[in-house]
């Protein structure tokens, strides 16, 4: 495995998605999610699956969820399987794309946003 693998991760590297997740793979899910947000704060991580930086971001943000007592409700989408899901998500939200990005909701709409290095459990909390 070379250096750059190591760091960013291989192609034959199998994916691991943590147990935290939960998955949009429709409207059907993103409405939900929507709904829910009017219970309690959600999250929704924009991955591209492609992207090494994206890769890069959501393996440290993972690792500092490990550790955060508040329980928000985090949502995973792979912008690149779905992305008329995502565009939707910028469309009702109101938030410009941008991969990858981390999207908090409250109550049916976005009230913060970050991408890039910018993605931190701070956004969450």
């Amino acid at each position: 495995m070379s250096f750059f693998d190591k760091i960013f991760g291989g192609k034959g590297e199998p994916s691991e998605q943590k147990s935290f997740w939960k998955n949009i793979e429709s409207e059907e899910d993103l409405k939900k999610a929507i709904e829910n947000s009017f219970h309690h704060k959600i999250a929704i991580f924009k991955h591209s699956t492609s992207c090494f930086i994206s890769k890069t971001v959501l393996r440290n943000f993972e690792k500092e969820l490990e550790n955060l007592d508040q329980k928000t409700e985090l949502y995973y989408l792979d912008l690149l399987a779905h992305r008329p899901i995502s565009n939707k998500i910028a469309n009702d939200l109101d938030v410009t794309h941008q991969s990858p990005q981390l999207i908090v909701i409250e109550n049916g709409k976005a009230i913060n946003s970050a991408s890039h290095q910018d993605i931190s459990v701070d956004q969450i909390v």
